[in-house]
C-alpha cells in the first residue's frame, strides 16, 4: 500500500536526529538542580519556612519581581527541599501551588476554594454551590486533615483585582477557626506595590515579609543559559554567539531570563525544521518574531472578560473605520456589548483606566489630545502585529461566548 505524503514526513521525521538531548530543560516548569544568582533570596525564604519542620507556623511571604527573575522556581526549589525534608522525618506538612490566572481552575474565588477542597478528596462542582458553602468545606476537610498547610498563590495580584481582597482576608482568617491544622501562604506577585493596594484591615492580618528579586543582567542571564544549554542540547549544536545574543535580548526585555530560555529553545526548533546543522545567530531573529507574537495572544487570553470586552469593542471600531479610536464612541460600544453579554457595565472612569492599562501592556496605544473647550479625549489605536487580529478576535469570541459571526460586526 502506497504511504501518504503526510506519513512519509512523520517517519522521516522519527528517523531524523534530533539537537536536542533534554528538551525539557528549556521549558518553563522546569526546576534545575541549582537556581543561580538567586543564593540571597533561597537563604531568606529557607529562614522563613524553616518553622515548618517543627510544626511551627512561619510568617507569611510575598515574592515581588518582573517577569522572568527566578520568582516562581526559586520558590518551588525551596519549597521541594521542604517537602522531602518533612516526608523523611513524617512531619504533616502539604505544599499546595496553584497559579491564579489558570482558567477554570484558580481564577475566581469560588473555583480557587473549590480547587483547594478538592485537593482534600472533596468533590466540588464547577459552580452551583454558595462560596461560603466551599469554604466551609474546605475548613472542614483542612481541620480534619491535621496538617500544616504551605498555601503558594501564584499571580496572586490577578485574583485580588479581579475579586478583591475578601478571598485573601478569608484565607488569612482560618487560623483562627482552626485547632488541628494552620495555613500560611506564599503569594508571588509582578506588581511590587500589591500588598500596598490590599485593605487596610487585610494588610494588618498578613504578617507577611517581603521578598524581592531584582532583573538579572546579561552576563547572568548568559550564565543561566550556559547551564541549561549544556544539559539540553547535544554538543557542538549551538553556534558561537548565539546564548550572548539571547541574553542580550533578554536583558533589553528587563532582564526577563524566562523569555531568554524560550528563544534559545524556539531557536533550536527552527533550525531543526530548517534541517541545518546548527542553531545559527539569525534563528534567534525568527525566534524572536515568534516569541512575540505568542506573549500577544497569552496575553490577551489571560485578560479578565471585562478587559477582553473593551479590547473587541476597539476590534470592532477598528474594523468598522480607520483611523483613531476615541473613548466616547468605546465607550457607548462597550456597554451596549456588556449588557447583551449579561455583563454590569464599568463606569466610564473605570474604562479609561483599564485603557491606560491595555496601553502599559503594549496592546493597544492611548494618546491623550486636548478638544479645546471640549476637554480631553483619548485616541485609541491598536498596537498588536496587523497579522495576529484574525487570531485575536477568535480568541476574544470564545472567551466571550460569542460566535465567529454576531451581532455586532
Amino acid at each position: 500500500m502506497k504511504k501518504d505524503k503526510l506519513t512519509n514526513f512523520f517517519e522521516k521525521f522519527i528517523q531524523k536526529e534530533s539537537f536536542f538531548q533534554n528538551k525539557k530543560i528549556l521549558q518553563g516548569n522546569f526546576i534545575p538542580d541549582e537556581i543561580k544568582h538567586r543564593d540571597k533570596q533561597i537563604e531568606l525564604i529557607a529562614e522563613i519556612l524553616a518553622p515548618l519542620l517543627k510544626k511551627d507556623l512561619p510568617s507569611n511571604i510575598f515574592v515581588y519581581g518582573k517577569t522572568g527573575t527566578g520568582k516562581t522556581v526559586t520558590i518551588k526549589y525551596v519549597c521541594n527541599k521542604i517537602s522531602e525534608i518533612s516526608k523523611e522525618q513524617k512531619i504533616p506538612l502539604e505544599i499546595i501551588y496553584l497559579n491564579c490566572k489558570l482558567k477554570k481552575i484558580a481564577d475566581t474565588e469560588y473555583r480557587l476554594i473549590a480547587q483547594l477542597a478538592r485537593l482534600f478528596g472533596k468533590a466540588i462542582p464547577s459552580t452551583g454551590l454558595p462560596t461560603e458553602e466551599v469554604y466551609q468545606i474546605f475548613f472542614d476537610a483542612l481541620e480534619k486533615s491535621k496538617k500544616t498547610v504551605l498555601l503558594i498563590l501564584d499571580e496572586i495580584d490577578q485574583i485580588v483585582k479581579k475579586t478583591g481582597d475578601e478571598l485573601l482576608y478569608n484565607l488569612l482568617r482560618i487560623n483562627y477557626e482552626l485547632k488541628n491544622s494552620q495555613i500560611a501562604i506564599i503569594g508571588i506577585s509582578n506588581n511590587i506595590g500589591f500588598s500596598n493596594e490590599l485593605d487596610p484591615r487585610v494588610k494588618s492580618s498578613l504578617n507577611e515579609e517581603e521578598v524581592v528579586f531584582s532583573p538579572y543582567n546579561a552576563i547572568q542571564i548568559q550564565d543561566i543559559l550556559k547551564e541549561r544549554a549544556k544539559l539540553a542540547f547535544k554538543e557542538n549544536i549551538l553556534e558561537e554567539g548565539v546564548i550572548a545574543k539571547c541574553a542580550a535580548y533578554a536583558a533589553r526585555e528587563h532582564g526577563d531570563a524566562r523569555r531568554a530560555i524560550e528563544l534559545l529553545r524556539v531557536s533550536g526548533e527552527i533550525a531543526e525544521r530548517k534541517n541545518q546543522k546548527t542553531v545559527k545567530i539569525e534563528n534567534i531573529d525568527d525566534a524572536e518574531e515568534k516569541v512575540e507574537k505568542d506573549r500577544f495572544l497569552d496575553l490577551i487570553k489571560n485578560q479578565p472578560k471585562q478587559f477582553q470586552i473593551i479590547l473587541y469593542s476597539i476590534f470592532i471600531i477598528n474594523e468598522k473605520k480607520k483611523g483613531e479610536i476615541y473613548t466616547g464612541e468605546l465607550y457607548n460600544l462597550y456597554k451596549e456589548i456588556s449588557s447583551k453579554l449579561g455583563f454590569r457595565p464599568l463606569t466610564q472612569r473605570r474604562v479609561s483606566d483599564i485603557i491606560v492599562e491595555l496601553d502599559m501592556l503594549g496592546i493597544i496605544n492611548g494618546k491623550v489630545t486636548s478638544k479645546g473647550r471640549y476637554g480631553r479625549t483619548r485616541e485609541i489605536s491598536l498596537s498588536t502585529p496587523s497579522t495576529l487580529d484574525l487570531k485575536i478576535k477568535a480568541i476574544l469570541e470564545e472567551d466571550l461566548d460569542l460566535g465567529s459571526k454576531n451581532e455586532f460586526f
